[in-house]
């Protein structure tokens, strides 16, 4: 059965990755033959993404990633996949025509909220700073070193939390015991659960500590940042693509938000929204869970993918696997790769100016 990804983001957003060529030698080596760029807000790594798969003979898939509103949701208290926030939902775009091409309003509303999204993490840079001279931390960060040297457009919470790592082991000269001694004071006198050594986790701990809701750097996000569900769908619609809702399934303890805690009614509910198509992050879930809730979905006819997202500091294998490093079962493969080829079919449709797997108003 061929290897699937249909889910990495790229430093054009945050990755693991250092650059797109380093996504794709790495599936090239680990036998990955149909990967998916799925960048946030941004469709910037297209260009490179095909021309690199081109050189490699990788099938390359186009996708978007946002991050929506759904204002009943949130009054209703309903938490739907971003299980902190109510009404907050992670809605990706698959199969996007290629070459790029997004037409008015929907170019200016999509720019809006990258830059919005922007502001927030360069206000959070802001507070960061005037808490790192108020406790005498001896650096602060520069952005636009941050924008030069880590992004390339996207400027994410994670951006700044390497940044400090970066810093903070320069003005320390590389001492552990110095390191120790000044993360603990900037943590708020909280001991440092990571080894220091261990790059991707101490960012991870960093950017809980510092960015996130009552950290000392936290900055609420402005409304603007996010679309309505349904405005974000049409963006996608308007960009050739296939709205398609991201599962966050299973937790470690087996527990689902409040949206997708019954199969049958979160199945008919995304029909009534106008869904035909799902993900899900397959490292985050059990792999019986996995194969029931994709199975379940793909029965009724949802088109179902997966992939890795590659969008933390830690570094994992392309080729996917469930929780606790489990390996993908075949039927799980095998949904896997149907998914990928109604992907791969419907962008070559759409891009040659045809109808794909939904037509112009979003239906199958």
């Amino acid at each position: 059965m061929l290897n699937v990804n249909c889910h990495l983001h790229t430093p054009y957003s945050f990755s693991a990755f250092e650059d797109i060529d380093d996504a794709l030698n790495r599936a090239v080596k680990e036998g990955v033959k149909a990967v998916g760029i799925n960048d946030f807000y941004t469709s910037k790594g297209f260009k490179e993404w095909k021309i690199g798969c081109d050189k490699r003979k990788l099938i390359p898939l186009f996708g978007i990633e946002f991050i929506s509103l759904n204002q009943d949701d949130q009054i209703a208290g309903l938490r739907v996949n971003d299980p902190a926030n109510p009404g907050r939902t992670y809605i990706s775009g698959k199969g996007l025509a290629y070459p790029f091409n997004l037409p008015e309003p929907f170019a200016s509303q999509l720019l809006a909220v990258e830059e919005e999204s922007n502001k927030q993490v360069a206000a959070m840079c802001v507070k960061l700073n005037e808490f790192l001279q108020r406790i005498d931390a001896g650096f602060t960060l520069d952005l636009a070193w941050i924008k030069k040297e880590f992004t390339q457009g996207s400027l994410r919470e994670r951006h700044l939390a390497r940044a400090l790592r970066i810093k903070l082991f320069e003005y320390c000269k590389g001492d552990l015991v110095k390191i120790d001694l000044l993360l603990k004071e900037i943590f708020g006198g909280k001991s440092i659960n990571s080894e220091l050594t261990d790059i991707a986790s101490l960012e991870n701990e960093i950017r809980a500590n510092l960015l996130k809701k009552g950290g000392e750097a936290y900055v609420a996000e402005h409304p603007d940042a996010f679309l309505p569900l349904q405005s974000v769908c049409d963006i996608i619609i308007a960009a050739g693509g296939i709205p398609t809702y991201p599962f966050l399934a299973d937790n470690e303890k087996g527990e689902y938000t409040d949206f997708e805690n019954n199969l049958e009614r979160v199945t008919k509910q995304l029909t009534e929204r106008g869904f035909h198509s799902v993900e899900f992050i397959t490292t985050r879930n059990d792999i019986n869970l996995l194969e029931k809730y994709a199975g379940y979905l793909h029965e009724k006819g949802f088109v179902v993918t997966f992939g890795s997202e590659h969008n933390t500091p830690q570094m994992e294998p392309i080729v996917l696997y469930a929780r606790h490093n489990k390996p993908l079962t075949e039927r799980l493969k095998q949904i896997n790769f149907e998914g990928a080829c109604v992907i791969a079919a419907h962008q070559h449709l759409i891009s040659q100016g045809l109808e794909g797997y939904i037509d112009s108003s979003g239906y199958a």
